[in-house]
């Protein structure tokens, strides 16, 4: 008993003089929003998509709605797409209209579509290793930063989330391949379930 009164003394001791780190508020709310998006086993947000390969830039409209492992997207707009659908079931992802599938074409070497990029979002949202957060606004946004953690900045898929810190909606979010960015969504009427 008495060893393990002087370990714990000792412990004590050695993390008060080591001063730990302080946690920012940023960064709480990031965690805090990090749980409750794991929580999460449902939602539905519209999404404005900007999709960049470079050499042509797609802007498409649609609805989302995830529920548990599966992922409906309702497209409505452009005009000429309007009314096709897509769902994502894991790894698994294509784009329907009457039974005919309709490839849009991968953004990066892992296979990130249109299609998948608000899938990868709401998963950077949930487990993306964080590399910086802040609020920003005066404190309306929170901005939470995702990517490898052995990478450096600009290189690999890198995340930036931006989350309303006072309903912990997420408001918009950019996907970048080795610093150019490829996807920027802007989200709205997002409903947790």
């Amino acid at each position: 008993m008495r060893k393990r009164l002087l370990c714990v003394l000792m412990t004590t001791l050695l993390l008060a003089g080591c001063g730990a780190a302080e946690v920012s508020e940023a960064e709480e709310l990031a965690l805090t929003i990090r749980g409750e998006y794991l929580a999460m086993d449902s939602c539905a947000v519209q999404a404005a998509i900007t999709a960049d390969y470079g050499q042509r830039v797609y802007q498409y409209e649609l609805a989302a709605a995830v529920n548990g492992e599966e992922t409906l997207l309702t497209l409505s707009a452009p005009e000429t797409v309007a009314g096709l659908t897509a769902r994502i079931a894991g790894e698994d992802s294509r784009l329907e209209f009457d039974g005919l599938s309709v490839e849009t074409g991968p953004l990066d070497g892992n296979g990130l579509t249109p299609v998948s990029s608000v899938s990868a979002l709401l998963e950077a949202a949930r487990s993306g290793y964080i590399t910086a957060c802040a609020l920003e606004e005066d404190g309306a946004l929170l901005r939470v930063d995702c990517g490898s953690p052995e990478g450096s900045p600009g290189s690999g898929t890198e995340y930036v989330l931006w989350f309303d810190a006072a309903t912990h909606a997420l408001k918009k979010g950019e996907i970048s391949v080795d610093g150019f960015r490829v996807i920027a969504c802007e989200f709205s009427g997002f409903t947790a379930g």
